[in-house]
């Protein structure tokens, strides 16, 4: 199992935050690789991404649950890829900084199964806090762009080079489980 957990404050007030948070199509749009979120009911939805890896470009679909709705302070959530060996879990947190910032902390957890369990989770430990922070700070730009604030434009160029690592590391581990 493999976790982090991510903090960043955003210019709005949770309210106003909340808005944004509780649209799970909002969330999908801004994953990598995003190309479908079809949403089943209020608390399942799947979300189709496309991976690439080096010349081969592979579809997974996510089965997403909210365990728990509790806005605008608390989220619940576990996920499943469709096919693989992966899940895993994780919470949304929001609290009120002022009347106009609010803290959020993300926490993820991926569990990986198989006999490859402990290379991919060995090699992903070190890449989950860069992509998770990297999806932290998409949230924020997003959150503050829909608002009207303008965002940082360090953020946007941080979140590229994380993402640009993720997708190495991604091409990496499917070359050695493709044994290519």
């Amino acid at each position: 199992m493999i976790e982090t957990q991510q903090s960043v404050v955003i210019d709005a007030p949770i309210d106003e935050v909340w808005v944004y948070a509780k649209d799970v199509e909002g969330w999908t749009s801004i994953m990598p690789g995003y190309q479908q979120c079809e949403i089943i009911d209020e608390d399942n939805s799947r979300w189709v991404l496309k991976v690439g890896v080096g010349g081969l470009v592979r579809t997974v679909k996510v089965s997403v649950h909210v365990d728990e709705w509790a806005g605008p302070q608390k989220v619940d959530f576990s996920f499943k890829l469709e096919g693989d060996p992966v899940s895993g879990g994780g919470s949304y947190r929001a609290a009120a900084k002022d009347a106009q910032a609010t803290g959020i902390t993300l926490h993820v957890r991926v569990n990986g199964g198989g006999p490859m369990a402990p290379m991919w989770e060995a090699m992903g430990g070190p890449l989950l806090p860069k992509f998770a922070r990297s999806f932290a700070e998409q949230l924020k730009a997003m959150i503050e762009a829909e608002l009207g604030i303008v965002a940082q434009p360090i953020a946007r160029a941080t979140a590229s080079g994380h993402w640009s690592r993720f997708t190495n590391w991604l091409r990496t581990l499917w070359r050695k489980l493709l044994g290519h």
